[in-house]
């Protein structure tokens, strides 16, 4: 299946670190003491000279460690859900499912950076990039260099995560910015659930 919205595994979310720490500490701070978190997304999908291909908007929800719910609303309604064994993306025009192993779809993409354990530094070099544009940013380089993108870069504004940028392999650039970010909210279990709809096509990719 061809998803209409590429670098999906994604991510977000609201730490608390110190007020002064820099970008690093509060990647760390977000890894350790955020369980869950919802909030909305706006995204754009650059090609490699710059250019808007797509916009797209909808929620996120995770619950740690591995389970999310990414839920693009427009332009396309497109439903991505890991329930920390299986990865379900639903497309509802196509009526479409595909179905795979989600440890492997997901590798070293932002999802696991955020939803996954703890331990970022064992699968990502990170390197603090200072202050621009009233955001502290820093890169995130995978160690797996398999991995589909070059590097991810985060932009905190104060203690919060508000900007994702995902730069893959083939020169595209994903720009998603977080808003009405909730910290550790009780998340609803079947949130992370997923039954294919009736007649819908169910592709299983092992």
């Amino acid at each position: 299946m061809t998803l209409r919205t590429p670098s999906l595994f994604l991510a977000f979310i609201l730490c608390a670190p110190p007020v002064h720490a820099g970008s690093i500490e509060k990647l760390r701070a977000f890894a350790a003491q955020t369980q869950s978190a919802r909030a909305d997304f706006s995204q754009k999908l650059l090609d490699k000279d710059g250019k808007v291909e797509q916009t797209s908007t909808g929620k996120l929800v995770f619950s740690r460690p591995g389970k999310f719910r990414w839920e693009y609303r427009k332009p396309y309604e497109q439903l991505i859900i890991g329930d920390g064994e299986k990865l379900w993306v639903y497309d509802k025009d196509l009526n479409q499912v595909t179905v795979k192993k989600q440890r492997g779809a997901l590798g070293t993409s932002p999802a696991e950076l955020l939803s996954g354990s703890n331990e970022i530094e064992d699968h990502y070099n990170l390197d603090a990039k200072g202050t621009k544009g009233g955001l502290d940013w820093l890169d995130a380089y995978p160690v797996d260099g398999d991995s589909m993108f070059e590097k991810v870069r985060l932009g905190f504004k104060g203690n919060n995560l508000d900007t994702m940028e995902l730069h893959d392999r083939l020169g595209q650039l994903t720009v998603i910015r977080f808003s009405k970010v909730q910290r550790n909210p009780k998340v609803d279990a079947a949130a992370f659930s997923f039954t294919p709809p009736e007649g819908a096509d169910v592709l299983q990719d092992e």
